[in-house]
């Protein structure tokens, strides 16, 4: 039995090794708007419209598209983020605002491909794009 324990020590010990280094970056946290539009030519956000997303640990999003208050569920499967019905305030605003956010809600409709690289977040639907900037890690 003493003959076992040494070498399935070990193993173990190679395979957690192998495995602790090779997390992928986390969506859960606070993400500004800093470019939206055609995945070819993104456009800056408005600038005095405070676009951001808060996705929680619990699956559940909340922030702003620009104008009106967000909210609803998220599901993250690899590079896949598949967002649940997305509820808002009916706000109206001008007409830059109003543009953004309708991007905004267009890219969150139902399932979207997703890229984390350092402090920026991409999500990408056909050929649109929402560019976000890490504000706050949870």
């Amino acid at each position: 039995m003493k003959n076992y324990l040494l070498p399935l020590f070990v193993l173990s010990l190679i395979l957690s090794a192998c495995s602790s280094g090779s997390s992928s970056p986390s969506i859960v946290g606070t993400w500004k708007l800093t470019a939206y539009g055609p995945a070819d030519s993104p456009m800056p956000a408005v600038s005095d419209a405070e676009a951001t997303i808060t996705f929680d640990v619990n699956g559940t999003l909340s922030g702003n598209g620009g104008c009106n208050s967000l909210g609803g569920d998220y599901k993250v499967n690899n590079n896949q983020i598949t967002f649940g019905p997305i509820m808002s305030t009916l706000m109206g605003c001008d007409e830059p605002r109003m543009t953004q956010e309708g991007v905004v809600r267009q890219v969150m409709d139902e399932t979207a491909t997703f890229q984390i690289e350092g402090n920026t977040l991409t999500i990408l639907k056909s050929d649109t794009v929402l560019i976000f900037a890490l504000v706050a890690a949870e």
